[in-house]
Formats: structure tokens, C-alpha cells, sequence
């Protein structure tokens, strides 16, 4: 079953939280809302578990409308399944029964056993939550969430409150077991590298907007700003203002054929610069070293100007922190974007 928003907004009193979310999560994918604390990628999923109630626009599961703002079901009337951050067990009921409660009838002991065992916690079902590790609560939740068969899946922050080695073993169990049980699932997440380990399609959200939707290699290859393609293609942003054939930058002026493609039409920019595509030449005006880390077989260099503005730089020359160095950029090596 797909979800999809169409044209949805929301404000806390005078703050507006969303502005014009339309998109859609289509049946047995898995789609994350990716963005910082702030972003609304909560309130989203809160308005489609019923949490909050729709003010603007509407909420449809396989194109029939779920809610919108004449009519906002509770949680329990939606065919949605819920897992949170903290997995917000029973903590009265054993790990069957919390498995147990909220299925169509009272399911039985063979049905229960066999979602633990999809979920690793065979022979766990008799424990109570607090006699589980934070891992083992988190998969018990997630068997909670999908023994009812909802007909989609929301998740917000699931693996945040487990260690990072945890953390990625709990990711890819359960993207196997969505994609065994080909659920529709709507996860929230600030973490990028979650987003790429368990997405199939990730809508990147800022203050309040979604500024790219797209497969990850999508928002990888064709970012639609500066901040995605940082995100996501391990680069650095730099602020620059054109003047003529030139771009002031803190960091000095380069020149615009450091640019590929077409130079977009604006006065002000945001570059999108690769580290190991920086050049370093000793200049007595220059930047001087910050800090220099050693890796396999180049050196990571941290430059900063006089107002302590930085810049990273990948080179496989050796760099003397005594000394200043100019940074420009190689040909065509550089992305441009009009800076808001």
C-alpha cells in the first residue's frame, strides 16, 4: 500500500512546522525523511499516525484519503503501525504479549513464536522488556508493529538509542524484514549514513520543506543544493560571490572554469568543493595550517584565513604546518548553486 501527502502544512501557533509536503511512499519501499532536529520530519509522521490532526491537505493510503482536515481518525482506526525511539513497550507484559497485543484476535502461541523468531528473539518471549537489552527491545518492538499487519510501517529515530555496532546490524535485519513481509515503511532519521544504509527513496527535509526526493544515488549524483550534495557526497560548502570571471570566496578568488557546467545566473553562489580536488601552493599571504591528520596515503590538511574560516583539503603532498599555502580549485571540479 502506497502513502502519499498531498499539499500538507502544519503550524504549532505562529510557527509554521510544514509547508507543501507532497510525496509519496510507494507500496513495499522503504522511504526515509531525512533532516535535522527542527525540520518537521516528526510532525510529518505524526500527522499520518494520527498524533496530530491534519490542518492542511490530505493523507492517502493507496489513493483513498486517511485523513485531512475534516477528518482525522485516531491512531488505533488506522491501518498504520507504529515503532518509536525508545520502543515504548508494556513494561507489565512479557515480550509475547506485547508481540500479541493489538493483532486482529488473540493470536496464538505458534503465530507469536514465529515473529520472534523473524526478529532473532526465539525463546525471549516469556521475559519482560526490562530483562531485554536496548537492541532486543527495539526488534520486540518492531514485531509489535508488524504482527497486526498494518498496512504501513512508520519509525521514527528506531535505531537511535542503540550503540552505533548495534545499530547497523539492526538496520539491515530490518530492512531484510520489511522487504521479506513487503511492507510500506516511512522512516525518520538526522543520521544520513541510516538513510543510505536502509532506504530505497529519501525526501530531505529543511526548515519545514522537502528540498530533494529521490533514490539515494539520485541524490548523490544530481543534488538539488549545495546542503544535499555535502550530505550525501562527502564534499564541503563554500560561499562565493562572482565578480566577472572570478568568485570571491574566504578562502581567496577562483576562478569561474573551476566550475562545471553552467555557471548559474546569480551574484551570489554556494560551491560545492571536494576535498582531494583542492590544490595547495605555498604562498606567504595564504591560509595558514590548522591541523594536519595523516591518512593511508594522504594527508588531510585544515586550512583557516585570518577570521577562522576553514577549509579541508586532501593531498598527497607532504604539508608543513609552518608554512602559509594558497587553495584554488582544479577544472571543472567544482558544482555551483544559486545561495538563497
Amino acid at each position: 500500500m502506497s502513502l502519499e501527502f498531498r499539499h500538507i502544512a502544519h503550524a504549532y501557533g505562529p510557527v509554521r512546522a510544514l509547508e507543501d509536503i507532497s510525496f509519496t511512499a510507494r507500496t513495499g519501499e522503504i522511504t526515509c525523511l531525512l533532516g535535522s532536529s527542527g525540520c518537521g520530519k516528526s510532525t510529518l509522521l505524526n500527522l499520518a499516525a494520527g498524533l496530530l490532526p491534519v490542518q492542511q491537505g490530505s493523507i492517502l493510503i493507496d489513493g483513498k484519503v486517511l485523513a485531512d482536515p475534516s477528518n482525522n481518525p485516531p491512531p488505533e482506526k488506522r491501518p498504520v503501525g507504529l515503532v518509536f525511539q525508545d520502543g515504548a513497550l508494556f513494561p507489565h507484559m512479557t515480550i509475547a504479549n506485547n508481540v500479541r497485543f493489538g493483532t486482529a484476535e488473540d493470536a496464538g502461541s505458534v503465530v507469536i513464536d514465529r515473529w520472534l523468531e523473524r526478529v532473532g528473539l526465539q525463546g525471549l518471549g516469556e521475559r519482560y522488556p526490562h530483562e531485554l537489552s536496548g537492541g532486543q527491545q527495539q526488534r520486540a518492538a518492531l514485531a509489535r508493529a508488524m504482527a497486526p499487519h498494518p498496512q504501513v510501517l512508520l519509525m521514527d529515530e528506531p535505531f537511535a538509542s542503540v550503540d552505533i555496532v548495534l545499530r547497523r546490524r539492526l538496520r539491515r535485519d530490518c530492512r531484510m524484514l520489511l522487504r521479506d513481509q513487503g511492507a510500506t515503511a516511512l522512516v525518520v532519521t538526522h543520521d544520513p549514513h541510516e538513510a543510505l544504509d536502509i532506504a530505497d527513496r529519501i525526501a530531505v527535509m529543511e526548515a519545514g520543506q522537502i528540498v530533494q526526493f529521490g533514490t539515494p544515488a539520485e541524490l548523490r549524483d544530481h543534488p538539488a543544493t549545495a546542503s544535499v550534495g555535502a550530505t550525501f557526497g562527502g564534499a564541503q560548502v563554500v560561499e562565493a560571490d562572482r565578480s566577472g570571471d572570478a568568485l570571491r570566496t574566504p578562502f581567496g578568488k577562483w576562478h569561474a572554469g573551476s566550475v562545471a557546467g553552467e555557471l548559474p545566473d546569480a551574484p551570489s553562489l554556494e560551491l560545492l568543493v571536494a576535498a582531494d580536488r583542492l590544490d595547495l601552493l605555498k604562498d606567504d599571504k595564504g591560509l595558514r595550517v590548522r591541523d594536519i591528520q595523516p591518512l593511508d596515503d594522504t594527508y588531510r590538511v585544515v586550512l583557516a584565513n585570518d577570521e577562522e574560516a576553514e577549509i579541508t583539503v586532501e593531498t598527497q603532498s607532504r604539508i608543513s604546518g609552518d608554512e602559509r599555502y594558497s587553495v584554488t580549485p582544479q577544472r571543472a571540479s567544482v558544482r555551483a548553486f544559486p545561495r538563497a
